[in-house]
């Protein structure tokens, strides 16, 4: 089953990082934040419902449960624990596929295709690109990978606060929720890169001693 929901997702444009035992699976979620989680309960090393409460702590990202547990107390245990929908197994691939892109969407996940304006910038969430609008026509902008993975948080949820202990666990992992000094350092660059007015910015906004706004 790993297998193919690997291939499928795969063949339908998604990143895929997969996990065989709970704790490898917390480990992988650490390494590459999920924008969202498929997991059996029927794990080798823990039950699922510990993975969801432990992946609780640190991450937002929705989780889907996979179970031959058809029972409710099964069902309510891990949507107590944390869990956005619960799957019952057998089921059909496409019946997964659409509850995914129903959970990704009511997360407030942007869609591939995105346009967004910052300041002069045009930012492409489909291609990674970003294109300045200049008195002389218009020019590139570099981002590196983090400052793309910041910015598409923030992007995820509009006009919201986003906690920097969510947004360093996002980043790095569980691991940095008190290292605030690289937020400031990669908020800065952003800001010079993407606002018209990088000391006095209007669209990546810092809440102090809270987190970060992206202002639409």
């Amino acid at each position: 089953m790993l297998r193919a929901l690997q291939i499928n997702l795969r063949a339908r444009g998604y990143e895929v990082y997969t996990s065989t035992a709970g704790a490898d699976a917390l480990v992988e979620a650490a390494r590459h934040p999920p924008h969202a989680v498929l997991l059996d309960l029927g794990l080798p090393d823990m039950d699922g419902t510990e993975v969801i409460r432990e992946l609780r702590t640190w991450s937002a990202a929705p989780v889907i449960v996979l179970s031959g547990r058809a029972g409710s107390g099964d069902k309510i245990g891990a949507l107590d624990a944390g869990a956005d929908d619960y799957v019952t197994k057998p089921f059909s691939m496409e019946e997964l596929l659409a509850r995914l892109r129903a959970t990704l969407r009511r997360d407030g996940q942007l869609p591939s295709g995105s346009l967004l304006r910052i300041g002069s910038c045009d930012i492409d969430l489909a291609s990674r690109t970003v294109i300045r609008h200049t008195a002389d026509g218009t020019e590139p902008v570099h981002l590196t990978r983090t400052e793309w993975r910041m910015l598409e948080v923030l992007l995820r949820s509009p006009g919201s606060l986003v906690p920097a202990n969510r947004l360093l666990a996002e980043l790095w992992g569980p691991g940095y929720t008190d290292s605030t000094h690289y937020l400031r350092f990669h908020m800065a660059r952003l800001r010079r890169k993407l606002e018209d007015d990088p000391p006095r910015p209007r669209h990546l906004l810092t809440e102090p001693g809270m987190g970060y706004r992206y202002q639409p």
